[in-house]
């Protein structure tokens, strides 16, 4: 679908680029709402948004498509909060990192057959409307989480993420997308963070880092609430997979401790050629 009316909630790094790539694809009209007045204010001024009501409700009343882009958490109240005011006919999705907690709750509030929920591959450590791009989505995939009953509300905003936004969406059911996305994503995260965490504390005084340490530790600059939020949401899947990372760690350790270069080569190289396939 190519919404004549988009309406977003939430105008940080996902939503503001939600609006500018939008705008640029030429959907003719656009509102969004950020709990943030300069925030709204900020995203008319510079083209992304025709609208920016005050309050949320105003968006889904006029939204033919309703995009909630706030933290997990936020999106399940506000859907909630506008479930009374959406414009017939609407359809909703979400941008978050977790698909089972929002699916579920879309189809205990009836919205079954009108929500789809969507996860961009796309999030950057920078948040803010100010970290938002006008290209963001272009070539990046979107899974697409349908609802039971759902398949063709998950059809028309698969169309939207294709066809607007010129993204690539995967349809995928929230528990393999949550199972998956703690391994690939939500993992990655922790031990980008356990680095930062370990070089705070024991990096020696008048430490200069390289590459090697401000790579691995990029995602460590995260929103700390929003990804509380995502770990916390999706523990049940994360444990296990921290539980196996730590095997992996065991190996290295022992390794280490018994000078073992053939099991600590095997470890580094398994690791090398998993890293050259998936490409830069």
């Amino acid at each position: 679908m190519k919404p004549t009316h988009l309406g977003i909630i939430g105008l940080g790094a996902i939503g503001g680029s939600l609006a500018r790539q939008g705008k640029l694809a030429g959907v003719p009209t656009i509102s969004g709402w950020s709990p943030e007045p300069a925030e709204r204010a900020l995203a008319v001024q510079q083209g992304a948004l025709d609208d920016a009501p005050a309050r949320a409700t105003d968006v889904a009343r006029v939204a033919d498509l309703l995009i909630l882009a706030a933290p997990p958490a936020a999106n399940l109240a506000q859907l909630d909060a506008v479930l009374p005011h959406l414009k017939p006919g609407a359809l909703v999705t979400d941008v978050g990192s977790v698909k089972r907690a929002i699916v579920a709750h879309a189809e205990r509030l009836g919205l079954g057959t009108r929500f789809a929920g969507s996860h961009p591959l796309a999030g950057t450590h920078r948040h803010g409307f100010e970290a938002s791009r006008g290209d963001l989505f272009r070539g990046a995939v979107v899974y697409i989480t349908p609802c039971h009953g759902g398949a063709d509300a998950a059809r028309e905003v698969a169309h939207f993420w294709q066809d607007v936004l010129g993204a690539e969406p995967v349809v995928l059911d929230a528990e393999r997308h949550d199972a998956q996305l703690a391994a690939t994503s939500h993992v990655p995260q922790v031990v980008a963070s356990l680095l930062g965490d370990f070089l705070a504390r024991h990096a020696p005084k008048g430490s200069t880092f390289g590459p090697g340490a401000t790579d691995t530790t990029r995602l460590a600059a995260s929103e700390p609430e929003l990804w509380t939020e995502i770990l916390l949401m999706n523990r049940d899947e994360i444990l296990p997979a921290l539980r196996a990372l730590e095997e992996s760690l065991g190996t290295v350790e022992r390794a280490l401790e018994v000078g073992d270069a053939t099991a600590l080569t095997a470890w580094l190289t398994r690791a090398a050629e998993w890293r050259r396939r998936i490409g830069p």
